[in-house]
This record gives structure tokens, C-alpha cells and sequence, in this order.
């Protein structure tokens, strides 16, 4: 992940954004429910619009296309089915209002998440996120599945001082 700073992150912080995921990134999220609020764009002016509240994650602003994609995605049309589904997030590059630009988009459904396990590179680079404050727990497990036993070890192992 770099560790430089999007101008985009400044103006709109408190919303996922294709300025949010690394080059060719792609994240499994889950959706903790779906509404409508004011959101105030970049040029100052509040607009109302769709809102998906993702599990430790930013709300997700959704247009047209996105809502679309999850309805074909996850079979309903109804935002209420939505809550407590994954659905998979990237970047893709579009040309909207004559610009080329980066837009967040959603796809297929999400692969099994890959199990997190002891004395493996990840489960190390898990504990070193935990004790850095860079992730929570919540965060991992939109990475990684996570059985209940191995959730407390990670916990216990992350709060371990050396």
C-alpha cells in the first residue's frame, strides 16, 4: 500500500473511492445495509444520494451501474436483501462527461475469502497490521475467513509484547 495521500481522500473522506483501492486492487466487502443521505461533492453542493454502508470499510457512494451490478449480482432488487451480502469492488477506467477518469465498480460474486492460519506469512503480516493500529480485526476479516479459535490467537498475538 503506498503511503502517499490522494488529494481525492482530502475532499471527500469519509467515502470509498477508486482512489481508495491500490493499482489492480480488488476488495471483497460486505454490505451492512443501504440508504439514502445528503452528500456534499467536491464542488460544495449537497445532493441526496444512495449510500451502501460497508463493514469496516467507508460508506460507498452507489450510482446507477453499481446498483445495477449488485442487483444482477446478488438476484434482488431490493436494498433490504442487500444487508449482510459480499460483493467484489475495483477500479475501472471510464470516460464520463468527456474525461477519462478512474470510477469505482462492483463484479461477480466474491471468491472464498482464503483462510487466515498460523505460522504462515500472512498470519504474521496480520499480527504486525493489528500491533501497528493500521487494521482491526473487522478489517482482516474482509480479507481473510477466520474461525472463532483462530481469531482469539490472532487477537492474543497482537496484543503480546515483545
Amino acid at each position: 500500500m503506498s503511503n502517499q495521500t490522494h488529494w481525492k481522500k482530502l475532499t471527500n473522506p469519509d467515502y470509498i473511492g477508486a482512489y481508495s483501492l491500490n493499482e489492480g486492487e480488488e476488495r471483497t466487502v460486505e454490505i451492512i445495509k443501504v440508504s439514502r443521505e445528503m452528500v456534499m461533492g467536491s464542488d460544495g453542493k449537497k445532493e441526496e444520494c444512495t449510500v451502501a454502508f460497508l463493514k469496516a470499510e467507508k460508506r460507498f457512494i452507489l450510482n446507477v451501474t453499481n446498483c445495477k451490478t449488485i442487483t444482477k449480482i446478488l438476484g434482488t432488487p431490493y436494498i433490504e436483501d442487500w444487508a449482510g451480502k459480499r460483493i467484489v469492488i475495483y477500479v475501472e477506467r471510464i470516460k464520463a462527461f468527456g474525461e477519462y477518469v478512474d470510477a469505482l465498480r462492483v463484479k461477480g460474486k466474491p471468491a472464498e475469502l482464503p483462510q487466515l492460519l498460523p505460522n504462515t506469512k500472512q498470519w504474521t503480516g496480520a499480527i504486525a497490521a493489528l500491533k501497528s493500529g493500521q487494521w482491526d480485526i473487522n478489517k482482516i476479516k474482509t480479507q481473510f475467513s477466520l474461525s472463532i479459535e483462530n481469531e482469539k490467537l490472532l487477537i492474543t498475538a497482537s496484543n503480546d509484547t515483545v
